[in-house]
Order: structure tokens, then sequence, then C-alpha cells
């Protein structure tokens, strides 16, 4: 089956991949005069004395927008918030099918930052949740940052922490297997955009010490560098504290960690034999990544995850923002924080037994159901942990 052709045909024939269902009948005029006029006035009412009311009154409690200005979209670039629709659309019907949670999808046309902010902002009153969806670096850390500091609802950049949150579950248990510390390792992750700078930010959190090296087209990053973004500069004040330079083989001489986000083909077996004794890889590039597991594992790679799911060791955000936002809605968080990521993390990895856990099995299948609500468990009891739970 050519899979290209076939999803054509088939988005053609769905016309879209998500629909509103009613939830309530209206068949008759008491029907009728209950769920809207006269009868939909008294909610009106008792949101207009107390706004909170507007989340166990309306759906506004289980409703997520998944908002995009199209300028990232996968492996495609800057295709346009039209043509990025149908990823919204899927990552809706992500959201229904692994966390019960609706979603519906935004897209903006305009890449102002202003304009973005503005427009979501006005918007968040009628939602529970906003997840940030294939937005280019480095206007999403400035968008997701104003929002956060403006809304009073969840907002999260699925290409940064969802990416972050998985791959750090998948190295707790990789770490299982050949026996290392993460405060003792060397990191290196190719790619300093919005994933490889959330990634690094994660495993700092996890309690990965500051040899880990981000690299970018030009070869490894550090203080100091002209042409970083901001983003870059802050976690260069993090990592490589050295100031060590060169390229992407330089960095990976003697490492016990690869992080790919970047593009395909760009580490060779030589490089993983110049790793450090039981090495993990995960070249996370998509739909090609950066070394295919047969050649890692064939120069000497202990452990090797992608993002692809014909490999073992899917490294897949489905297994985090559905449950996330499940658990952020539950509890009507007013935030997504670093203390829910972290829970997060060690719920998805904690679903692989010591008598499970093997080197060609590190994470959870996407299809494992108990993801979904051991993420949203762990994640709603770290948001009343650290106070940003309102019920």
């Amino acid at each position: 089956m050519d899979t290209r052709k076939e999803a054509l045909r088939l988005h053609k024939e769905w016309g879209g991949k998500i629909e509103v269902n009613s939830r309530v009948p209206v068949k008759n005029a008491q029907d009728l005069a209950l769920a809207y006029t006269p009868g939909v006035a008294e909610p009106c009412m008792a949101i207009h004395e107390n706004p909170e009311l507007s989340f166990e009154l309306t759906r506004r409690h289980n409703l997520v927008a998944v908002v995009t200005d199209g300028s990232a979209v996968l492996g495609l670039g800057d295709i346009g918030p039209e043509a990025g629709m149908p990823v919204m659309e899927g990552k809706c019907c992500l959201f229904k099918a692994f966390g019960d949670v609706d979603a519906f999808p935004l897209c903006i046309r305009s890449q102002d930052v202003d304009d973005i902010v503005r427009t979501v902002s006005l918007l968040a009153g009628s939602f529970g949740g906003v997840n940030l969806e294939d937005i280019a670096a480095p206007r999403c850390f400035e968008i997701e940052r104003r929002l956060t500091e403006i809304c009073d609802i969840p907002i999260f950049h699925d290409d940064q922490h969802g990416t972050a949150i998985v791959a750090g579950a998948a190295l707790i248990n990789a770490l299982r297997v050949v026996g290392k510390d993460i405060g003792d390792l060397k990191i290196v992750i190719s790619g300093a955009g919005a994933a490889g700078i959330a990634i690094a930010k994660h495993l700092l959190h996890m309690g990965a010490g500051p040899r880990m090296y981000l690299t970018n087209r030009k070869g490894i990053i550090h203080a100091g560098q002209e042409g970083l973004s901001d983003a870059q500069a802050e976690i260069c004040q993090l990592t490589n504290l050295e100031r060590a330079s060169g390229s992407l083989k330089d960095a990976m001489m003697d490492a016990d960690v690869f992080m790919g986000v970047s593009g395909p083909g760009l580490v060779s077996g030589e490089m993983v034999k110049s790793m450090a004794k039981n090495a993990v890889l995960f070249p996370m590039a998509n739909p090609t990544p950066e070394i295919f597991p047969e050649e890692a594992l064939a120069a000497g790679a202990k452990v090797v995850g992608t993002g692809r799911s014909d490999f073992p060791n899917q490294i897949n955000n489905v297994l985090a923002f559905p449950g996330i936002f499940r658990g952020a809605l539950d509890v009507r968080a007013s935030r997504i924080n670093q203390e829910m990521h972290m829970a997060a993390s060690q719920a998805i990895a904690s679903l692989v037994s010591q008598e499970e856990l093997t080197r060609e099995y590190i994470i959870p299948h996407a299809f494992d159901k108990r993801v979904g609500p051991a993420v949203a468990e762990a994640v709603a009891q770290a948001a009343r942990d650290t106070g940003v739970a309102r019920i």
C-alpha cells in the first residue's frame, strides 16, 4: 500500500477527522427550552456572577485548543495555517482517543508573536487548556512564556515538552539497563531548537550534570558564541560550561548518551564507536533518524530508541500529552509546571517493570492503555503538591 496516496484518499473521504456532537437531546419544545432559550439564561447569569462556574456549567472543563501558525509543521516546514489543519485535526483525534480530552484546532493566519498571544489570550475563556503545536523557534518560546504569564489556564508547547518528557522517561529506564547514574553522564543533544533545548532543561531537572553539549548545523554551541537565540544563550549558561567547540563528531567522543532531534543521517557508526561503553542513543528525527538502530547497535550501542513505530523503543509524544492534559484538567490546574513534567516522565517509566525491562523494551508502547491514566494521576498529584490545582 502506498501510505501517502491512501492517506490523501481517506482524508478526502472523511471530509475532516473531527466533528461536534451534541451531548443533550433536542427533540421537543421542552428540550429546546432547557438547552437554549429561555432556560439557558440561568447558567449564563450564574457564570456572570462567578466566571469559575464556566468550568462546571459548560464543556470548558474538558476542552483544549490546539493552536498553530503553520510555521513548523512536521518535517514540512512553513506551509501555513490551512495546510497545518490536517495535523491539528489529527492531534485532536489523539487527545480524544488517548485522554478523553475534547480538543479543537485553531490555525492562526499570522506569525507575529503579538498577534498570536493576543488571539489566544482573548479566546482563553472558552477553553480549559491550550496546546501549542508546530510553531517555529525561537518564537515558540516567547509565545508560550507570555501566554503562561497572562492566562489562567495551562499552556503547553508539545513540540518542546512532550518530546522532553517522553525522552526523559526512556532515559530513566535505559539507565536501568546500562547501570549508569544520570549525574555522571556526558550527554550530547543534536538539534538546538525547541525540542533540543527543552530536552536539555528537562534532563537538568532530572539530575543531569553540566557535561551536556547541544549542537546545531555549525557544531557545538557555547556561551558567548555569536548568532545564538536568546533561548540558546540561556541553555548555554547551564551546559558546556568549559565552552567546548567543534563538530557533532567531536562532541560524541566518550559520550554516554546521544539524543537527536535534528536531521537524517548525521551520525555514523564510527561516531557511535567513539562513545563510552554501553552508550544510549535516541536518534528521534522523523521519518529518517540521525542513525538507524541496526547500524547504531552494530557499532556498539547498548540501547537505541527512535521516533518510529517500526523499531523497538518508540519515543512518541502520544505517551505524554493526552495524560498530561487529562490530569491538568481534572484538577483545573492554572498551569503545567516543571514538577508536572517530571511526574509525567516518572509515571511513564514506572510502567516498565524490572522483570519486563530489556534493551528493546524501555518504554511502554503507544497503545498501552495504562499510560494515559497513570500520567494523568501523577500530573494531577503534582499539581496539587505544587499549589496550581484549583479543585
